[in-house]
């Protein structure tokens, strides 16, 4: 089931707006293969739904509003664990990438889960302007939630915000760092190789984790990124090698969009976790 979150956790003085217009985008740039569901599709290896028509969910976008940060928190929370009670896999549009926080908050009472973050930094500031929630942190607040087993971030690569002190806590909480130069020399499978077969697991993509040749909207454009191919086939392989319990796709910005490719690249990657999802035993 699809849902759109806004706004999650904005730092003082910023605006998060421009990533609020995310979730339309994606829907208004997924609205040409909308008839075409029962086509072949060649990134799939057959038609979307594999024969289970009716088999996913728009529910629209929750209510969020800019700087209700510890209500936009509880939100999100709150629908991600309403989705899991269905049961079903909950998919979220945001967003920056603060919306993950409370998406995987929201798994606690259907763990453990394992997270794989696609994205060109680890986003482990404890605190950044005074917040904890903001989207320089969601894989440290990941890493306090019992229920989250262990991560593999993939395509990390230049520089952000981490310190010498963020990269240490990161490896001493026994995250696998796997950068977007080991993919590109080994494949995909220099990340999948960490997931444990079985595993259920958390697929958390910021647009960033791809090179800004293909999606150039983005916060922080770092060059040499994953490929459209690579990311794809990282969300194919996870749900061949463990179970997608959950995916978000954040950090997507409209206003920087070129003749709607951005969206469209982003509808794609929605697709083929779809595909991946509705595949899966």
């Amino acid at each position: 089931m699809i849902f759109g979150a806004g706004h999650g956790s904005t730092y003082p003085g910023q605006d998060s707006s421009g990533h609020a217009l995310a979730a339309d985008a994606i829907r208004a740039a997924s609205q040409d293969d909308a008839a075409l569901v029962e086509h072949w599709d060649f990134d799939l290896g057959g038609p979307l739904f594999d024969g289970k028509p009716g088999c996913c969910i728009d529910a629209g976008d929750i209510p969020t509003a800019l700087h209700d940060n510890a209500g936009n928190r509880a939100r999100i929370e709150a629908k991600t664990r309403e989705i899991l009670s269905l049961p079903a896999v909950p998919i979220l549009l945001g967003g920056d990438d603060s919306v993950p926080i409370p998406f995987f908050a929201g798994f606690a009472s259907h763990g453990p889960v394992w997270i794989l973050q696609i994205d060109a930094h680890i986003d482990w500031r404890d605190e950044l302007h005074g917040e904890r929630h903001g989207y320089s942190s969601p894989m440290r607040r990941a890493s306090e939630m019992p229920h989250v087993a262990g991560m593999v971030q993939v395509g990390l690569r230049s520089v952000g915000s981490a310190r010498l002190a963020e990269i240490e806590a990161a490896r001493h909480y026994g995250s696998r760092f796997v950068t977007a130069r080991e993919v590109h020399a080994q494949g995909v499978d220099a990340a999948l190789r960490h997931i444990p077969e079985g595993a259920r697991v958390v697929v958390t993509l910021d647009c960033d984790g791809l090179d800004p040749g293909i999606m150039p909207g983005v916060a922080a454009r770092t060059p040499g990124g994953l490929t459209y191919t690579q990311a794809i086939d990282l969300i194919a392989g996870v749900g061949r090698r463990a179970q997608i319990a959950g995916f978000d796709l954040v950090e997507l910005y409209p206003p920087a969009d070129i003749g709607g490719l951005l969206a469209l690249t982003a509808a794609r990657l929605l697709v083929n976790a779809i595909g991946a999802i509705v595949r899966q035993a």
